[in-house]
């Protein structure tokens, strides 16, 4: 195989109070890659469609710095060409940097029949969301790899699990076109908890999981509130409180940031709920002069794939 056309879904990373632990995939949204092995030894990365000033140099694009890793480790000289077409804005809170770095890691590794492992691919990833943020977090390229509802269980070593999850849980992403810089929102965060706070994020994260592997609606609710990024990052979102108000008075199980935001998301018990939702928050940042795109999805389980030729 000489080239190769991916998909890399969108995610939502943090998830509530699972700050660089729990990551999931989202539907209908991501990113399409196409691979091309070259005779060469250069790695050429296309201009990237409305994105101009995305660098294209192979030691600065987030695809360059991952397809180096992985030939380096491999003790290879392989020229290739790589196009990206962006379905998710960089800044979004929805994975973008995660997308690209997840489908070239899958890409390559396919044209080079699949040597390194699933937990392989995430680390090489992990390497280009370093460059974009400082920080090589696994919750963006983990859920954009391996799909479905992802935890980091640990980071040294690296031990990921793929849980269970409501089938039927709907998902409303509104993402208000403003930028917010993942390595920026990083600085803001404090650097020490309180003992109190850190037992009542752990319980939280624990009712979470146990809602999401036991379908508890109940419990998810109750496991929905952040106390570490959300209310420092939320003074970066305009209308943060309102709009998760908003989602609350219209039944949501919880509402929170989206990776480092701007985009926020609200979990929903059934496809109504998260479309009358859906179009409050439309109007809300219609009415606050902020353009704003609407996402409606399930979890993800498929993860990133390779598409079918036409």
């Amino acid at each position: 195989m000489k080239k190769i056309k991916v998909f890399a879904p969108a995610t939502i990373a943090n998830v509530g109070p699972g700050y660089d632990i729990l990551g999931l995939a989202l539907e209908g949204v991501g990113e399409h890659l196409e691979m091309k092995l070259l005779d060469s030894d250069e790695i050429l990365i296309h201009p990237i469609q409305d994105y101009p000033d995305l660098p294209l140099s192979a030691d600065e694009n987030i695809a360059g710095i991952v397809a180096k890793a992985m030939l380096h480790k491999l003790g290879l000289k392989q020229g290739l060409s790589i196009k990206i077409k962006k379905e998710v804005k960089p800044g979004s809170g929805l994975g973008s940097s995660g997308c690209t770095a997840a489908a070239t890691a899958f890409a390559l590794n396919e044209l080079l029949n699949q040597t390194f492992s699933a937990l392989e691919l995430v680390e090489f990833a992990m390497l280009g969301e370093k460059a974009t943020s400082g920080k090589a977090h696994a919750d963006n390229v983990a859920a954009s790899l391996m799909g479905g509802f992802c935890i980091i269980k640990s980071y040294h070593p690296l031990e990921i699990l793929n849980i269970p999850f409501p089938k039927d849980l709907r998902i409303v992403v509104a993402h208000p076109q403003i930028e917010v810089k993942t390595a920026d929102s990083k600085k803001i965060l404090k650097k020490e908890m309180m003992l109190p706070d850190v037992i009542t994020q752990m319980g939280n994260i624990a009712a979470l999981i146990s809602g999401l592997t036991t379908s508890n609606y109940d419990w998810i609710r109750s496991g929905m509130n952040d106390l570490i990024a959300e209310p420092i990052r939320s003074y970066l979102i305009p209308g943060f409180a309102q709009a998760k108000s908003l989602a609350m008075e219209n039944g949501a199980l919880g509402c929170s940031i989206s990776g480092s935001g701007p985009s926020i998301f609200a979990f929903c018990e059934n496809e109504n709920q998260a479309k009358d939702l859906g179009n409050q928050w439309k109007q809300f940042y219609a009415d606050l002069e902020i353009d704003s795109k609407i996402y409606l999805s399930k979890i993800n389980p498929r993860g990133t794939y390779k598409m079918e030729e036409s």
